[in-house]
């Protein structure tokens, strides 16, 4: 592992950046800044192909709003109305997407040089100390989250890398699977309404491999809210003991597999990216989490964290030729 200085902070704090590089000519470049994934290299004829959006240098992501490659939290996702209720309590929460907080808030982990933080922090209850372990496994780029916590929280930690397998233009023509006919249903302001709808036979179905740009402008409520897929898939009804297959992902001659513990798997096309560099849908996330919005609906996985408990979870992303 090499690291070296990725910039500085306003402040004139030194930001560090780790380079990995596996056996098989895998290689990743990861910041301390939002603990973010800043470049992965894949093997491929002739050499190698960055497949994830992201910057070679500091002040980008300094301004950047669409998460690039960080680990969102404390609570990944939109929490609705910017608030919750535990333990007999209410909890205010800054709100970044209008009245809904996205991704921990305005000040959230995308835009930390991660460090344990005190109680209180963005209006969620606990002094969490989080560790997020980035390693490459031969042709797998593993990412192993664990937290405690000093006071009964919630969490819910996810990567935002986006992801294009091609190096074109948009990922449209990428041909995704998704092994799961049930979404978290939506409401007008993308927060789930508590359903969980099958979606069997709809343009959501992605359980036969299909391009994500083969139907993506049918006429469907769940597609129109967020101009695009931006869904989260109920993979199992709680975490698993051992990642299980939750998408596969093709283009370019490259397959990426990917597997997790969590429950929950939001596939996002990009539809807000916007201008230069990353244009719309030039970038996909596939974010393994818990289901949005689940501090507000108990029926879904709980994401409460108390004193003497140990969050552990595992996402693996695994690449072949496809």
């Amino acid at each position: 592992m090499q690291s070296h200085l990725f910039g500085r902070m306003p402040d004139g704090m030194g930001v560090q950046a780790f380079s990995l590089r596996s056996s098989t000519g895998l290689s990743a470049t990861i910041t301390q800044y939002g603990a973010r994934i800043a470049e992965l290299l894949v093997p491929v004829a002739g050499g190698e192909r960055n497949v994830t959006l992201g910057f070679d240098q500091l002040e980008p992501y300094l301004t950047d709003r669409v998460n690039l490659g960080a680990v969102a939290g404390r609570y990944a996702n939109r929490i609705g109305g910017g608030r919750f209720s535990r333990d007999g309590r209410e909890y205010r929460l800054p709100q970044n997407e209008g009245r809904n907080t996205l991704h921990g808030g305005p000040d959230g982990f995308s835009y930390r040089v991660w460090q344990a933080e005190p109680d209180g922090d963005q209006g969620f209850p606990g002094a969490l100390d989080a560790v997020v372990e980035y390693r490459l496994d031969g042709d797998a780029l593993v990412i192993d989250y664990a937290a405690t916590t000093d006071a009964p929280t919630v969490l819910n930690l996810t990567n935002h890398a986006y992801f294009n397998l091609s190096g074109e233009a948009s990922v449209l023509g990428h041909m995704l699977h998704i092994p799961s006919s049930r979404i978290t249903a939506l409401d007008a302001e993308l927060i789930p309404t508590g359903e969980i709808r099958d979606i069997a036979g709809t343009p959501l179905d992605f359980r036969t491999p299909t391009t994500i740009g083969a139907r993506i402008d049918e006429p469907n409520d769940q597609l129109q809210l967020g101009g695009g897929y931006d869904q989260n898939y109920a993979l199992a009804d709680a975490p698993r003991a051992a990642p299980e297959l939750a998408a596969t992902v093709s283009a370019g001659g490259i397959l990426m597999t990917v597997l997790t513990t969590e429950p929950g798997l939001q596939f996002y096309s990009g539809n807000f990216l916007s201008g230069a560099p990353f244009a719309r849908r030039s970038g996909l996330c596939l974010e393994t989490q818990h289901f949005t919005d689940s501090l507000n609906k108990p029926a879904f996985p709980t994401t409460v964290l108390r004193p003497g408990e140990r969050f552990a979870s595992r996402t693996v992303y695994r690449f072949g030729a496809g």
